[in-house]
């Protein structure tokens, strides 16, 4: 075939393209929802109304009403959360939410205690681990591990959780910092708050008082105490803070168990917040349990940018829901 006398390929006409008028098209984006500038020494409120009405600003818009609903119909809001929220300094924030009453539950993975009492107990927390590593030496706080772990063991004698063994510990002791302990406003609030480990992840578990049968035993007792608390999540929040595979695993199984049990647990709303997207929280918070009813949410940020933001604004709603 003699290819030079093939018809040469020509671009498309452009004649006869049917069109239609703007204003009969439906928009995503319009002007109404476009931010706003704040003026200086502007209201929290109105900083919040100056968000515009888009993605991730329209999501948390969402989740701070989701939220003051729960609250205002006697729904629970449930935290659970990564020990680091407490390592950027965000306990004063969420023991305010717990004294309001807004918080009606926690869970803590097992490093959550561990600084939650170094606050309590010292002011400090979060060693320098590439310093420490190399002489053997990460995680051998004689205090932390020797004081962690008799709480633990006596209060497995006395039938308790590990979030109540800790948080009694903490409270009834003379540490300085002790009203900045969450697991102690628990046990002062009568507001459960349960810990959930994986035997090995913690270093209170390479000291010599670690006893695993008091360990385990907690830790499943606790994990007994949440799946009640989720049970009764219908209507209300859960909200992941900052972990990426306990937690959500830890809720995905509670939530199962609740079910299983024949407790109605459909219609409620989750949210994810950390500064990357996991796939665990994603799958096991946002996504799968809220396929039968219900919405999961994505909040993508800092910590302590995004949570300080949060609480903010679930007190301003609360407050503008008292007053209307």
């Amino acid at each position: 075939m003699n290819l030079s006398r093939k018809k040469s390929l020509q671009p498309l006409s452009l004649e006869g393209v049917k069109t239609y008028p703007l204003a009969s098209r439906k928009s995503l984006v319009k002007v109404e929802d476009f931010a706003r500038p704040v003026l200086p020494r502007s209201s929290f409120q109105k900083f919040l109304n100056s968000l515009p009405g888009f993605l991730a600003a329209r999501d948390f818009q969402e989740v701070v009403a989701r939220i003051g609903k729960a609250h205002a119909r006697g729904k629970p809001v449930i935290l659970g959360m990564g020990a680091h929220p407490i390592k950027v300094g965000l306990n004063p924030l969420i023991i305010h939410l717990m004294e309001k009453g807004i918080l009606q539950g926690l869970a803590l993975n097992g490093a959550g205690i561990i600084h939650d009492f170094e606050i309590a107990f010292a002011g400090k927390t979060s060693e320098d681990v590439a310093s420490e590593i190399g002489e053997g030496s990460f995680g051998m706080a004689e205090e932390t591990g020797r004081i962690l772990n008799a709480a633990i063991n006596q209060g497995g004698e006395k039938g308790w959780g590990l979030g109540r063994s800790v948080g009694e510990r903490i409270w009834k002791s003379k540490f300085p910092h002790r009203r900045l302990s969450i697991t102690a406003a628990g046990a002062r609030l009568g507001i459960p708050v349960t810990v959930h480990v994986a035997v090995g992840t913690d270093i209170i578990h390479m000291h010599p008082h670690c006893r695993g049968a008091a360990l385990g035993e907690g830790s499943h007792r606790d994990f007994r105490l949440f799946a009640a608390l989720i049970s009764r999540l219908e209507g209300g929040v859960y909200l992941n803070l900052g972990s990426a595979v306990i937690l959500p695993e830890v809720f995905l199984k509670a939530l199962t168990l609740a079910r299983n049990q024949g407790y109605r647990v459909r219609n409620f709303t989750t949210v994810n917040m950390d500064f990357i997207p996991h796939y665990r929280p994603l799958t096991n918070v946002v996504r799968r349990p809220t396929l039968a009813g219900g919405r999961g949410f994505h909040l993508t940020g800092h910590h302590e940018i995004m949570f300080p933001l949060l609480c903010a604004a679930i007190l301003e709603e609360l407050s503008h829901r008292s007053t209307r």
